[in-house]
């Protein structure tokens, strides 16, 4: 399953699912950018996983045209070409404000980074992935198809961000193909930057809750983008891989 010298970008790679999945990258031999909006995470990245091989941080917001196009630009110039395109960079709404009080510009923010900026990075790393017959994953969230309240905006985005995979997988195969991966309750307290790194805080009745035993780990992830990701995927794409411990499959009755 080598790997070894393919070009990845991930975006949202500072912290998070993120960072855990440029770790993986590195690990298999991989050159990555991590592209974050967060300059500190990105840059404690960085300096973090040096020593694993070649990585360069990258600031970027997705949500703008005009950097992402900056991104692919330095991407180029860095490494030569562009093999995998990770789009995962994300934000919830920090309200979660019901529908009645959800304000346009909120609304307008939430979909701009987690479905627009997946569109603008695919859009501009298009004719760069060709040329390697490249791959794009996407990562979307259970969110897309089971929901709390209140959270209209971000459920939104990552059912778009669903749709768009299998939208991109037809359009733009066979020389791309692209894929998403839909995690759960993703446990990611150790996998941000320095500053809001703690320990989980987890009761066992939350690990219980999931059939598969336990909450999820960023690990997880990141090990399902690296098999997408490998020349033993190459009969995959357009689909979306739920990583959840089996919690969508699990009726709750009041």
């Amino acid at each position: 399953m080598s790997l070894q010298n393919k070009v990845a970008i991930v975006t949202g790679g500072g912290q998070g699912i993120g960072k855990a999945i440029a770790k993986r990258f590195l690990e298999e031999r991989m050159k990555v950018v991590i592209a974050d909006i967060d300059e500190e995470a990105g840059k404690e990245t960085e300096a973090e996983f040096k020593h694993l091989g070649s990585i360069r941080f990258f600031h970027a917001d997705v949500s703008d045209e005009d950097s992402v196009q900056n991104l692919i630009i330095e991407t180029k110039r860095s490494f030569d070409g562009i093999d995998v395109l990770v789009n995962n960079a994300a934000r919830s709404d920090p309200n979660n404000a019901p529908i009645t009080e959800l304000s346009l510009e909120d609304w307008n923010k939430i979909l701009s980074i987690n479905l627009t900026g997946a569109f603008l990075c695919t859009k501009h790393s298009v004719t760069h992935l060709k040329k390697n017959r490249g791959i794009i994953i996407n990562i979307a969230s259970t969110r897309a198809l089971m929901s709390e309240p209140n959270t209209e905006a971000y459920s939104a985005a990552k059912g778009g961000i669903v749709a768009l995979t299998h939208a991109l997988a037809i359009s733009l195969g066979p020389d791309i193909r692209v894929n998403c991966i839909s995690p759960g309750w993703i446990e990611v307290s150790e996998w941000k930057k320095q500053a809001t790194r703690h320990k989980p805080e987890l009761t066992e009745q939350d690990h219980k809750q999931h059939p598969g035993g336990r909450v999820g780990k960023p690990e997880d992830v990141a090990s399902l983008a690296v098999y997408l990701a490998s020349p033993e995927a190459t009969f995959i794409t357009g689909e979306n891989f739920v990583i959840d411990g089996g919690m969508t499959k699990k009726m709750i009755y009041w």
